[in-house]
């Protein structure tokens, strides 16, 4: 009896192998083998990331148009594990070549300095938090890739005018991605290193970019000296117009929380005091201007923009 069970557990693979061909095991989608293959309701089967970026434009099974309302609702896909295991059995060699080719996308997608996914919308600034609401199509696979790659980032830039997007944007980290029933997120990021941009492409829908990161110049000796007692001053004069009370202040302060500590080491960041972005993230400046400032890789020539500012709004009548 022992033998014959063997013989039938022998049997099984072969006759598995005869009666599948490997266009069965073919996502209707990308016409690719199944990766990490999911199952509505409605009982079709796709690779999860197919079904994802369908389901970003419209919440209905791609072939039978069924509604995936309900399906969306619980942001969680499955993987139709029998699926996986008879593709393994009978397709071990395709279903490593399609694994391989899936890691060598996300790879690519990894990257933090080549073609990295630009969200063209707003100024962000080092060290401030970013909230965002994230609807459109292709800002949506933009953001599951950033999270599925593992780099968890990716650039923000102001739209200019006569160019897709600025020449200079604020790398941006998720740190939460709040979805929705249908589909939309918001997602909370905060601001890294400042980067400019070389050159700008496309990827599926989004803009992309090669950048470069940003460093302000460092300082020593006496130099260093003047510039401690320049950020001093810039700070007391922050501290006043923080304490100035009038009604958009308060309104600010309630939303962006309070001024930042000053920090022991001016130069310790590629970009500066947080105090300072933070500053100019609640400033009433136009996004031309800020672009400015923010691009400029002198701290002193940016506390001294900034001390003007605030010396100019502190004397105007309350």
């Amino acid at each position: 009896p022992l033998d014959n069970k063997e013989e039938t557990a022998n049997c099984t693979q072969p006759c598995l192998g005869e009666s599948l061909s490997l266009s069965d095991l073919e996502c209707s989608l990308c016409i690719r083998m199944f990766f990490e293959p999911v199952t509505t309701p409605c009982g079709h089967t796709f690779c999860k990331e197919c079904l994802e970026r369908c389901l970003d434009h419209r919440p209905n099974c791609p072939l039978c148009k069924q509604s995936l309302r309900e399906y969306l609702k619980v942001g969680r896909y499955s993987p139709t594990v029998l699926l996986q295991d008879i593709m393994l059995a009978t397709f071990p060699t395709q279903l490593a070549e399609r694994r391989e080719l899936h890691r060598a996308e996300m790879a690519e997608l990894s990257n933090l300095t080549k073609n990295i996914p630009i969200f063209v919308c707003t100024m962000s600034f080092p060290g401030i938090p970013c909230p965002l609401h994230v609807f459109e199509p292709r800002y949506r696979l933009m953001i599951r890739r950033c999270q599925e790659s593992g780099t968890r980032r990716f650039g923000m830039c102001i739209y200019e005018n006569g160019k897709s997007f600025a020449d200079y944007g604020c790398m941006l980290e998720i740190r939460q991605v709040e979805l929705l029933a249908d589909g939309r997120s918001l997602v909370d990021t905060i601001g890294r290193q400042r980067f400019r941009v070389l050159s700008r492409g496309h990827r599926d829908g989004y803009h992309t970019a090669d950048i470069e990161f940003l460093e302000d110049r460092k300082v020593s000796g006496e130099e260093l000296q003047e510039l401690q007692c320049l950020h001093e001053s810039t700070y007391r004069l922050a501290q006043r117009f923080c304490e100035h009370g009038d009604l958009t202040s308060r309104h600010i302060l309630m939303q962006h929380g309070p001024l930042p500590e000053k920090e022991e080491d001016i130069q310790a960041s590629a970009d500066g005091p947080t105090w300072c972005w933070w500053l100019m993230s609640i400033l009433p400046l136009d996004p031309s201007y800020q672009l400015s400032l923010f691009s400029c890789t002198s701290l002193r020539a940016r506390l001294s923009q900034l001390q003007r500012i605030l010396t100019a709004l502190l004397q105007q009548p309350p």
